[in-house]
């Protein structure tokens, strides 16, 4: 309708999400945003986002250094919908999957590390993210907004895993 301010509307039940974003291709920064951006025309109402970090790469070696971030969000959306529009997301970016190589320099990474207290192991999703506890450039950012919220394996909060991770993290 013309003239007409039309709003997203959000269902009753809205489910607490954490996404882990990274970039470490072209202009990095300007990747964030972009993928920001598409991520808040989804059913997904961003709460808290992270500052930006910039971390060396892991499991694999590139001279290229990534820009990361995390955000705190609500949607409505299953998780097996939300990694679908993801995946989406990416593609539209131009992010190339290859089979072959899991680690791989990249446009843009979105990962859900938590999806409210669910566990889920399947071919196509794992959640919570299976590495989360072992890389600083997600705990670090969520440590920043969302530093209580229970790992639901762990039964830790982020605060916990961090402090954890701190001890053991040159043996990573």
């Amino acid at each position: 309708m013309k003239g007409s301010n039309s709003k997203i509307f959000y269902p009753a039940t809205l489910n607490k999400v954490i996404l882990s974003l990274g970039s470490n291709l072209g202009n990095r920064e300007k990747n964030l945003k972009k993928a920001c951006q598409a991520l808040k025309k989804l059913p997904l109402r961003i709460i808290k986002s992270s500052k930006i970090y910039e971390t060396k790469p892991w499991g694999f070696e590139s001279s290229n250094l990534f820009l990361n971030m995390v955000l705190l969000g609500e949607t409505p959306l299953s998780p097996w919908a939300l990694i679908l529009e993801i995946k989406k997301i990416e593609a539209k970016m131009g992010r190339k999957l290859r089979k072959e190589k899991l680690y791989e320099d990249r446009i843009i990474d979105i990962d859900i590390i938590f999806y409210e207290n669910l566990v889920i192991s399947s071919e196509s999703l794992t959640i919570p993210h299976p590495h989360m506890h072992k890389r600083e450039f997600v705990m670090l950012p969520s440590l920043e907004i969302a530093p209580s919220f229970l790992h639901p394996i762990f039964k830790k909060s982020i605060a916990e895993l961090y402090e954890e991770y701190k001890t053991i993290k040159d043996k990573l």
